[in-house]
């Protein structure tokens, strides 16, 4: 989950390449057919070992959901029966938010943040799971932490293996995107690490927030959410992408401008029913490339669905939603 700005709507519309202009497409695709349980929230997805996919979000004690083809999805309960208590330190509920998942050294990896709204008090914990599946995962405690004092957000949190390093980027509101170096055996930060700035916005909130980080070909892909989320068709939320061919950056856009200085290509927007597209995750599946992303259903109130769509690449390197 992402913290809360009311915002009006804007109607998508076909945007023109313009000189000096970030590259935006003319028109943006409708996630792809989904049935069974399609609400969610932050969504993370993978393939698992054992065949069939799992979908963790925010909402309940990170929510789950299990699909065998990738199309029809059905409800399966929560990561964990109950929040650890070392939760409840961060906020009264012990709720977690925006959970990622990944798989390394025999194992899958679940991250996951517990906040509040409005605040920087803030904390990423992990836990592992030898299926990755639904109650089957053991919490290890805390990754990093933030506090009111820091100009960063440790939320939303991101992990990649780059030069034989393990790295997790993360950030929401306050000066934007961030990364650490995190232990390849524990999983957690390093001690000291140095926390390395790789986006922000130049105007009050700061409203980038979700990394999400893929390598193709040279270059290191930073995804991330623009604007306002959970504010159903109020929403305004959009997916833009910048690169660079060092994984601490600097990123920048198509046109060169730094996403430090608030650029960014505009890979997804709210059109149509679907709005306010973000919370987004790319995951690999039998050598394909794919994005998941949460919109706000224009059609039901605005209710959160799972949006799933291919990811392809042009020849000059930059991705494509199809």
């Amino acid at each position: 989950m992402k913290r809360l700005r009311l915002a009006a709507l804007l109607a998508a519309a076909a945007v023109a390449l313009l000189p000096g202009t970030a590259r935006a497409d003319a028109a943006h695709p409708d996630p792809q057919p989904i049935t069974g349980q399609e609400i969610i929230h932050d969504p993370t997805v993978i393939r698992l070992k054992s065949g069939g996919y799992v979908a963790y979000s925010t909402g309940g004690v990170i929510g789950a959901r299990t699909s065998k083809d990738r199309v029809h999805w059905e409800d399966a309960g929560n990561a964990f029966a109950e929040p650890p208590s070392w939760w409840y330190e961060y906020n009264d509920t012990g709720d977690p938010w925006a959970p990622d998942i990944s798989y390394r050294a025999g194992r899958y990896w679940l991250y996951y943040a517990v906040s509040s709204w409005g605040t920087n008090h803030s904390a990423i914990g992990v836990a592992t799971s030898r299926t990755g599946l639904p109650g089957t995962w053991t919490d290890h405690g805390k990754v990093f932490a933030s506090e009111t004092t820091d100009h960063y957000n440790a939320i939303d949190p991101a992990l990649i293996k780059a030069d034989g390093k393990l790295w997790m980027a993360f950030g929401s509101y306050w000066t934007g995107i961030r990364m650490v170096e995190l232990d390849g055996t524990t999983g957690k930060a390093v001690e000291g690490a140095t926390v390395h700035h790789l986006a922000t916005r130049p105007d009050a909130p700061y409203a980038v927030e979700g990394p999400e980080i893929v390598k193709h070909g040279r270059h290191y892909y930073l995804f991330a959410s623009y604007d306002a989320c959970c504010s159903g068709v109020n929403s305004t939320y959009k997916i833009k992408v910048g690169r660079s061919t060092d994984i601490t950056g600097p990123y920048a856009d198509s046109t060169g401008k730094p996403m430090l200085e608030g650029g960014g290509d505009l890979l997804l927007e709210g059109h149509g029913r679907f709005i306010g597209t973000g919370g987004q995750s790319v995951f690999r599946d039998r050598g394909r490339d794919w994005l998941a992303y949460h919109y706000y259903d224009a059609e039901d109130e605005g209710t959160p669905k799972l949006g799933l769509n291919s990811l392809t690449w042009r020849k000059d390197g930059w991705p494509v939603v199809r």
